[in-house]
């Protein structure tokens, strides 16, 4: 039978063995082909295998771990660096900052999450290399840093991730947001909101809140449910259907419905009824879910389904005004030709933009509808997509 089917499976007796050959005789290549597996198997059984590998090692065995780090896995690297850490101690600490600065970034990235484990005092000379590979490509590289500096609470890395929120540039400002939550920069929060309302990067700013602060929290106040709002948009192109369970999505909405609907709450559930609507109606969406999130969408799509729809859409009319952080969200659930005719005199003439295109499809644009837009948009290249319409 396949090593890695018996590491992977339910009978002890197995498992227990060949997680206890794999350590005591360094079964590099076995090991190599349990990382080539990490895509292929669900959380909970490259958690099983983790444990299963930590409960193999000994003050005996233990060094052998260190044949594995050519071979770079998320799953595997803080189990490798308790053990190295729990029976090698400081002892070790030489040869991963040997490794940490001559190596690739798999190893990098276990000899950083060794570090994690190291008092401050003795990092001190690594600690300018550590900034620099913060901002590794490679984001195991990258978070493993982080997690370092934030523990040693390193205030350098910390005003340059705040000075780069307010870059011209989208991509420094959402590299800045990722390292600030990996920091748990709670301070920050505020201002990667505020980020995130202006970029168009907005989803994948929204993907890294949580991180930050718990979803519990976001539904308290409008700004957190308008980043709860980006991130049920961002499903599943950007964040996984399992946010249905690492976000207790169910839970937030039923409350929201039941204690909290108010226009904000009620655009978010409005859009969330859509989404989930459609990711129960395709299977290909959920094709890669094991059953727990499969079973969490459906019956979050099913609480939504018995949501009144005209309840909430009656709502959404408070938001739609030129200063609302929602009016984007809002706009695409609105019938009343009025209200949209109204927006064509706004000030966003991305908004202005937007009306356009749903009047289009609802087939009701007219050369009035075209005009009135077009005396308000200055900007060449949105007038050039509004005069094509």
């Amino acid at each position: 039978m396949d090593l890695i089917k018996k590491l992977t499976g339910k009978n002890p007796e197995e498992y227990e063995n060949v997680a206890k050959s794999l350590v005591d005789n360094s079964d590099v290549n076995l090991f190599a082909k349990l990382v080539k597996q990490d895509d292929f198997l669900f959380d909970f059984v490259r958690n099983n295998v983790s444990n299963r590998i930590r409960r193999a090692c000994n003050k005996n065995n233990y060094l052998n771990l260190m044949n594995f780090l050519d071979y770079y896995s998320p799953s595997y690297d803080t189990m490798i660096a308790e053990v190295l850490y729990e029976y090698g101690g400081l002892e070790l600490l030489p040869v991963m900052k040997e490794i940490f600065i001559d190596s690739d970034e798999g190893k990098k990235a276990y000899a950083a999450k060794y570090f994690s484990y190291v008092p401050k005092e003795y990092l001190e000379d690594i600690i300018p290399l550590i900034r620099q590979t913060a901002k590794s490509e490679f984001e195991p590289l990258s978070t493993n840093s982080i997690d370092i500096l934030s523990k040693i609470n390193d205030e350098i890395s910390k005003a340059e991730a705040y000075e780069a929120l307010k870059s011209n540039d989208e991509f420094e400002q959402y590299k800045a947001v990722k390292f600030l939550t990996t920091y748990q920069a709670k301070d920050a929060l505020n201002q990667i909101i505020n980020v995130m309302k202006k970029s168009t990067l907005s989803e994948n700013i929204a993907s890294e809140i949580p991180y930050l602060v718990a979803p519990e929290e976001l539904a308290k106040s409008d700004d957190g449910i308008l980043v709860l709002c980006n991130i049920v948009n961002a499903i599943p192109e950007i964040i996984s259907p399992g946010a249905a369970i690492d976000y207790n999505l169910f839970n937030i909405f039923e409350d929201l419905y039941i204690n909290n609907l108010t226009s904000t709450s009620a655009v978010l559930l409005r859009l969330a009824k859509d989404k989930f609507a459609q990711l129960t109606e395709n299977e290909e969406y959920l094709f890669d879910c094991d059953k727990n999130v499969k079973d969490e969408v459906y019956a979050i799509n099913s609480l939504l389904s018995g949501v009144n729809k005209n309840k909430l859409e009656s709502l959404l009319y408070d938001e739609l005004y030129d200063e609302s952080d929602f009016v984007f969200f809002a706009i695409d659930y609105v019938d009343e030709l009025e209200e949209l005719e109204t927006l064509l005199d706004s000030s966003n003439q991305t908004l202005i933009l937007k009306v356009l295109t749903l009047l289009k499809e609802k087939q009701q644009l007219t050369s009035a509808h075209k005009e009135l837009a077009l005396s308000n948009i200055t900007s060449q290249d949105i007038r050039m997509v509004a005069e094509a319409l």
